[in-house]
């Protein structure tokens, strides 16, 4: 009688208690938007701060580190998009042999309904790659507890200046 009395209480506590999924509450969120990267002209978002102290003879600049405070807008054009908001941490060129960056950025909303939030990113980025994948590490607002990750595509890329545009999709659990 104990056993069936036992079984009977596990049965119900399964029965009662809603799945670990469903109880978190997490809500998915995708954002598309543009990162633009300008290291050239009078008003630059993108400065080298540091670089090696020895002679890279690669093209990969290998060891500069760069701060950023990128615009963020809704479509590629950075003149006419709507700006949503501002791209700011650094990046630090990690691949000795090939163009590979280190990101560390926060995406800081100043727009929309994410106005006050951010999201945290970080990861490798192989920037000749055709799609690049970053982790989401965290966020405030409402991205608290962020989760997830972010897909980089280069949209245009000026070899003479050195100016990017990016578009990222965040796939975002919070």
């Amino acid at each position: 009688m104990a056993a069936v009395t036992v079984l009977l209480v596990l049965v119900l506590a399964a029965v009662a208690a809603p799945p670990a999924t469903a109880a978190s509450g997490d809500k998915e969120t995708h954002i598309k938007l543009y990162w633009h990267d300008v290291v050239s002209g009078p008003s630059p978002t993108a400065v080298q701060v540091a670089r090696a102290a020895v002679t890279n003879t690669s093209k990969s600049f290998f060891g500069a580190v760069v701060v950023i405070d990128d615009a963020l807008t809704e479509g590629p054009d950075l003149n006419s998009s709507k700006l949503l908001g501002r791209a700011q941490g650094t990046y630090i060129s990690a691949g000795k042999d090939e163009v590979s960056l280190l990101m560390n950025m926060n995406f800081v909303f100043e727009a929309g309904k994410y106005n006050g939030s951010t999201v945290s990113i970080m990861g490798r980025n192989k920037v000749f790659s055709d799609v690049r994948e970053m982790a989401v590490v965290g966020g405030t607002g409402v991205f608290r507890l962020a989760r997830g990750y972010a897909q980089a595509r280069t949209h245009t890329l000026d070899m003479k200046t050195g100016d990017a545009t990016v578009e990222y999709n965040l796939f975002i659990k919070h």
